[in-house]
């Protein structure tokens, strides 16, 4: 049996909805490792040396491979598992990547008026000044 392929999901643990999403994500190909996008690391450097504002969506790295945003729920939804509610219903709405592309948008919108409401701040990988509040 070949090993399974490491899939790593790069999300925000202070958001409600996607510490959600990505406790209850499973796939049926692939290893699911999480990290959070607030804490300093290997990848979390590797995502700001490409200049990517992790604020504007999740990021999935499978290999050498970096996809953002839609590309990475698509990726997910993908190889999601058919066991477990939250699995089925992404794999079922994001595996076309015309949908994830029109869907994906307004989600990173809902989740920005969440922590805003919540009174978090922008994870601002960046540092770019005035980024603290949404």
């Amino acid at each position: 049996m070949p090993p399974l392929d490491k899939v790593t999901l790069v999300y925000d643990q202070e958001c409600p909805v996607c510490r959600y999403y990505a406790s209850h994500v499973k796939l049926s190909r692939g290893e699911l490792e999480l990290v959070d996008a607030r804490k300093p690391g290997e990848l979390m450097d590797e995502i700001s040396g490409a200049g990517i504002d992790i604020d504007a969506g999740m990021a999935v790295k499978t290999g050498q491979t970096l996809l953002l945003g839609s590309d990475a729920i698509c990726e997910l939804a993908s190889r999601s598992s058919s066991s477990g509610l939250v699995s089925r219903f992404t794999a079922w709405l994001f595996r076309s990547p015309r949908v994830a592309r029109i869907l994906y948008p307004p989600l990173v919108y809902g989740r920005q008026l969440l922590l805003k409401i919540l009174g978090k701040t922008r994870i601002n990988n960046l540092g770019r000044p005035g980024r603290r509040r949404f």
